[in-house]
């Protein structure tokens, strides 16, 4: 749908943009050494968390800030190792249509 604005066309991108939010994938389960999280696709993520992380290589600030301070203690204590966090961040991004290693392209940049 387009309308006029003082003389300038505006596109509305509502319907296209609901039709994207409804092809994401489900959110996803994971379980590991006992600790199960659930994950949204990445695509989904709110904006402003998308704006504070920058990108999917800082997996671990990422999963912070989208499981929260108690999921992760819970990782801790199950004794996680950087290289489980990489095993969660390229399964996480596989399950969500991201091809591994290619970053979500940061908004402001």
């Amino acid at each position: 749908m387009t309308s006029k604005t003082s003389g300038t066309e505006v596109v509305s991108l509502d319907s296209l943009a609901r039709q994207r939010r409804d092809a994401l994938p489900q959110p996803t389960t994971y379980e590991l050494f006992g600790v199960e999280f659930t994950l949204p696709p990445i695509k989904a993520l709110p904006f402003e968390l998308q704006e504070r992380v920058g990108d999917l290589n800082d997996s671990a600030g990422v999963l912070k800030d989208v499981l929260g301070a108690d999921k992760v203690k819970e990782m801790y204590a199950a004794g996680f190792q950087f290289g489980d966090i990489e095993l969660i961040a390229e399964e996480w991004q596989k399950r969500s249509g991201i091809e591994p290693g290619e970053s979500q392209a940061s908004p402001v940049s």
